[in-house]
């Protein structure tokens, strides 16, 4: 890692701080969570690594493939076993990269430390394992824990029930432990979380049951009450659920939420889908905890589409290291944003660009003008192939000048919204950004095909660095 994060004096894994991991090295691979499964193509799912060094010769290129040993896990987000919460323990490694399958419920180890560029398979958590000692199903969020355990958030129980919802603990040789939370703190729904310690708190979303959304999205599931719009917020470490805050008709389907980075800060955001809202969330002077609307996508209204009106639908987001700007996807209407954030009360949009969408030219759906005209947006090709789906997944450069784009969001979703991934695949594309003054624009010498994949057309989803991100550490 070099000794910008103090390795030299025996540290931990990661940087004391995330100023001091703006300065660490540049990336030169990032791992994708890569699935076959809902494509037809009855393969496994695999972790690729690809090369994102402008200096070599396979620049822009996967220069590797690690599959795992079953079909039809779904493959979705990853966590490590050791980050920056670690850095004080010199005994800590950030090795391995843990894989938890949304469908299936298995866990993947994976080893990334001996061969980096080659990953191998390291261990497998089983399904059934889980279910008998915990109760739970459905894995999603991997963090590891200062304590050298890995939480994962699980989003139901094994019928795909979403009250089954909570927390697995493995522990640093990835056995199961059990759960987190308290017994009997579990809210109706679960999906993402995130902690900082130094206020005690760690708070999670909630996405839907897993009966309904693992079957695509249908709006009668929303009105039936089988999607979340409420927030938890639990003690730190102790796994006492001390308050829920309803998000309410503004809020439906909070998905990723991220803290602020810097630990001292008690406030952070969650990403709306539904309802394409950013909500802020803050402690108040009493010690509870309250939100406010913070940012607002206007829904579009639209002709040739399954609905009137169509709103942009946030799917991710993230925050800079500096906690200087927030980045977030429409991965319906196709646009990606930057928003200053210096006050986080009140966001700026400083950057906006079109990288795929329903709405761009030469797609078959229109959005009405204020004033009624039919208009779609200008989407640029990128050596040479039309951009297809829209922005899903992002991860940003340590340094905050480059932004990753994938646009997979889940295989039955991207069937029933964007039928043509299966078929054609999914791309990666690179977008420089302008840390001074805000600004975003494409690399024009950065695709990666995974429609071009030896065993067919892949859905890429999200990505982590070797040596961490911003959406995978966290500091204590």
């Amino acid at each position: 890692m070099g000794e910008g994060n103090g390795c030299c004096a025996k540290k931990g894994p990661g940087y004391a701080s995330p100023i001091e991991a703006i300065s660490g090295p540049r990336e030169t691979l990032i791992y994708v969570t890569c699935v076959y499964n809902g494509t037809g193509i009855e393969k496994p799912d695999f972790l690729g690594t690809v090369d994102v060094d402008p200096n070599s010769p396979t620049f822009s290129q996967v220069i590797h493939r690690l599959p795992v040993p079953y079909v039809g896990d779904e493959l979705h987000h990853s966590g490590w076993n050791s980050c920056s919460s670690c850095h004080g323990d010199p005994t800590a490694i950030r090795r391995f990269l843990v894989m938890p399958s949304l469908l299936s419920s298995r866990v993947y180890v994976v080893d990334t430390a001996t061969d980096p560029r080659a990953p191998s398979l390291h261990k497998v958590v089983d399904p059934t394992e889980i279910a008998e000692k915990t109760g739970l199903a459905y894995p999603h969020t991997s963090h590891c824990l200062a304590s050298g355990d890995i939480m994962i958030s699980c989003l139901g129980d094994p019928q795909g029930n979403a009250k089954g919802n909570g927390f697995l603990l493995l522990d640093s040789e990835f056995n199961v432990k059990g759960r987190w939370e308290k017994p009997g703190h579990s809210p109706a729904f679960g999906y993402d979380y995130w902690y900082q310690p130094r206020h005690k708190t760690m708070i999670s979303s909630s996405w839907g049951a897993p009966c309904a959304f693992s079957k695509g999205f249908d709006l009668q599931h929303v009105k039936d009450g089988l999607y979340g719009r409420h927030l938890s917020v639990y003690s730190w470490p102790d796994g006492e659920l001390k308050q829920t805050l309803d998000l309410g008709d503004s809020g439906l389907l909070p998905l990723e939420i991220r803290f602020l980075h810097d630990p001292s800060k008690d406030t952070g955001f969650v990403g709306c889908a539904l309802t394409s809202n950013m909500v802020r969330f803050f402690k108040t002077a009493d010690g509870s905890w309250s939100h406010e609307l913070s940012i607002s996508v206007k829904p579009l209204k639209v002709k040739n589409w399954i609905l009137p009106e169509m709103p942009g639908l946030i799917t991710d987001f993230l925050l800079s290291l500096d906690d200087r700007y927030l980045y977030f996807v429409n991965w319906l209407h196709g646009d990606i944003r930057q928003y200053n954030i210096e006050d986080p009360a009140n966001p700026i949009l400083t950057g906006q660009i079109w990288v795929g969408g329903l709405l761009q030219k030469g797609s078959d759906v229109v959005y009405l003008t204020d004033d009624g005209k039919e208009a779609q947006f200008d989407v640029p090709s990128v050596k040479g192939n039309r951009l297809r789906g829209g922005p899903q997944m992002i991860q940003l450069s340590l340094d905050g000048k480059r932004l990753y784009v994938t646009n997979s969001l889940f295989s039955v979703w991207d069937n029933q919204f964007y039928p043509d991934l299966a078929k054609k695949g999914s791309h990666m594309l690179q977008i420089d950004v302008d840390t001074e003054k805000g600004g975003l624009s494409i690399n024009p010498d950065f695709f990666v095909d995974f429609g071009a994949e030896p065993d067919g057309p892949a859905l890429a989803h999200e990505m982590r660095y070797p040596g961490g991100d911003c959406t995978s550490d966290i500091w204590i």
